[in-house]
């Protein structure tokens, strides 16, 4: 079994981020994809993110019954701030005769020699690359052992974007999976 795991705090989860493992899942070898859900990203500190399990359950509405996506929170009983390789390290533990993909954008690409044992990470491990718009070009696809680019279809936008227009009162129709759209508004998140 071959799972990409995407990454991510998913504050809130959207559609790009449902096209993108959708197209992974479907258009590459994995068998499966998987968003982490990530309680403190290392790299990021945010005053409007929402506690973990209302993100955890708004991917699990957002991916309802495609058998292709798949949601964990392998990274809350983690020592926070989560860092890739120690979850990359449990899952192989907990599933040894998996082997998982690191799924990550272009714009992470850069900065992926900053990460914690990124090399371990590179050794034991492929990472799949998609494009991301107004990314710096980079050599690294090309320089670094097992980073594949896919050339994968994103849209660009973002979780930061929709929680603006979500604060302002403005239509997110379209970017959201209605059922997550539903549970911002029931529990007024956001505002």
């Amino acid at each position: 079994m071959k799972v990409g795991l995407l990454f991510g705090s998913f504050n809130p989860i959207h559609v790009g981020h449902l096209l993108l493992a959708n197209y992974m899942a479907t258009n590459t070898d994995l068998n499966t994809v998987w968003f982490v859900v990530s309680p403190q990203n290392p790299f990021k500190q945010s005053n409007t993110l929402l506690h973990e399990f209302d993100r955890l359950h708004m991917v699990s509405l957002a991916i309802g019954d495609n058998p292709d996506l798949g949601v964990s929170n392998i990274e809350f009983q983690m020592p926070k701030p989560s860092y890739t390789i120690d979850t990359l390290t449990y899952l192989q533990e907990k599933y040894p005769s998996y082997e998982f993909v690191l799924i990550m954008g272009e714009d992470n690409l850069a900065g992926f020699p900053k990460w914690k044992n990124y090399e371990s990470i590179l050794n034991y491990h492929r990472v799949y690359v998609y494009p991301r718009s107004g990314s710096a070009t980079t050599d690294l696809t090309t320089r670094l052992p097992n980073v594949t680019f896919v050339k994968a279809p994103v849209l660009d936008i973002s979780a930061t974007f929709i929680r603006d227009c979500i604060r302002q009162g403005k239509s997110v129709r379209y970017m959201l999976p209605d059922e997550v759209a539903a549970y911002i508004k029931v529990h007024k998140l956001y505002l």
